[in-house]
């Protein structure tokens, strides 16, 4: 089997993916993201130091791994030009960063029509971003897109533009919309960012088979989680992409054969940003307690997570569609001083068992969760670094999720710092 592997979020995303990513990275020559833009938010802890890198992979803090922007992202180019400048304010030269030629950018506009189709939903609304990413998307399956390769060729740039801005005008003008679009502005400061990044890009889809011949170590970073995904989240409620493990190999150019190990990474409890079904949500002052505790707070935007407890129903389905080998467990210190904890193991619809996630909206909306307790700790796990050093409840909770999903729980997170990490055998 290869030793290429995939880590990816099993909830609705914000499981830690971000330290768990640069925790493996050590182990790894490259790290690629293989989807989505700068909806993501993926922080990383070293010391005194706190990174929240939100398109370039979590991998970059390591000096000496290539890190890849893959085909499969949406890159707003003002954004990315502000995470390098951070990056290198703070020591980081990314000497080893490469963006894909094939990987679409967003544009002013897709920002107004993000906002646009929003605000015609009106309470039934998704609460995205608002940074353009599903706009930026549904053009990219339109054929209206436009890629890094055509924003560094001035001349195709601006033919594009000449086709594809006044559709987008018209459209804006027919709502109502005050939001005009000149293109020689657009191409002005567009063909700017396209200096800045020209010498990043390139053909990495060859890069990274390159890699996969010489027989090089990939870890292949997904972003949101596995229920937010376009193709088996709780749609509507998800974002433009698939999240899942299949992606990887879409949104890379590396055939499935050279992927072997799926990492899956939970957080001990579950949350979620913006609306949609959310069956084991706590609206009381235990979610609220698990709010503060977490610092459940968006690294996007900022805004405040719906909490509630761990869902193993909907983590059998992510264990399922991305052919999950073993999990990585994170913010498990976030549960410390809640007596009893609960896990949701199963749903009822109208008084009968329902084993599985469905895909119906109206049926979603009427489930009840089933409730198992669960005794909870009170010691400070922060500094644990082995499995026997947990309190035996602790060690329970952690045995008790293997139990029910059926995998290995590999690395557990006692705390946001890389050191902070248990690795079991």
């Amino acid at each position: 089997m290869s030793a290429n592997l995939v880590i990816i979020g099993t909830q609705w995303g914000d499981e830690g993916k971000g330290k768990i990513v640069d925790f493996l990275a050590r182990d790894c020559a490259m790290v690629v993201r293989f989807q989505g833009g700068n909806n993501a938010g993926h922080t990383v802890v070293l010391g005194d130091q706190t990174y929240k890198l939100h398109l370039i992979p979590s991998g970059i803090l390591y000096a000496d791994k290539m890190c890849v922007l893959g085909n499969g992202m949406v890159i707003d180019p003002a954004v990315l030009l502000d995470e390098i400048k951070d990056l290198k304010s703070k020591g980081h030269f990314l000497r080893n960063l490469h963006i894909s030629e094939r990987a679409h950018v967003i544009m002013p506009y897709h920002k107004y029509f993000d906002e646009l189709e929003e605000e015609m939903k009106g309470a039934d609304k998704i609460g995205t971003t608002m940074r353009g990413i599903g706009p930026c998307y549904s053009d990219k399956v339109a054929r209206m897109g436009i890629r890094m390769s055509e924003l560094l060729n001035a001349n195709i740039f601006m033919k594009r533009l000449q086709q594809i801005v006044p559709f987008k005008q018209k459209i804006l003008n027919a709502f109502g919309k005050k939001r005009e679009l000149v293109i020689a502005e657009i191409a002005a400061a567009y063909g700017q960012h396209a200096e800045q990044l020209r010498h990043y890009v390139c053909d990495t889809t060859t890069l990274l088979n390159r890699f996969v011949g010489e027989g090089k170590k990939i870890l292949f970073e997904g972003a949101q989680g596995t229920l937010l995904g376009i193709d088996h989240g709780t749609y509507p409620f998800v974002t433009g992409s698939e999240t899942t493990a299949g992606n990887a190999s879409c949104g890379s150019g590396v055939a499935p054969c050279h992927i072997g190990k799926v990492v899956g990474v939970v957080k001990a409890y579950s949350t979620r940003v913006g609306s949609g079904y959310f069956v084991s949500e706590l609206n009381n002052a235990l979610g609220e307690q698990l709010r503060k505790q977490g610092h459940e707070y968006g690294t996007t935007t900022g805004r405040p997570r719906r909490c509630g407890w761990l869902d193993i129903v909907a983590l059998k389905y992510a264990v399922m569609v991305n052919g999950l080998s073993e999990l990585a467990v994170t913010k498990l210190d976030v549960l410390r001083n809640i007596d009893p904890l609960q896990i949701c193991v199963g749903y009822t619809y109208r008084d009968k068992a329902v084993d599985h996630l469905p895909a119906d909206m109206e049926m979603l909306q009427e489930i009840q969760p089933v409730y198992q307790n669960f005794p909870g700790w009170h010691e400070d796990i922060s500094n644990c670094r082995a499995f026997a050093e947990l309190p035996l409840t602790c060690q329970s909770y952690i045995q008790t999720m293997e139990k029910l999903l059926g995998l290995p729980v590999r690395i557990i997170s006692v705390g946001a710092e890389r050191n902070q990490t248990i690795v079991r055998a």
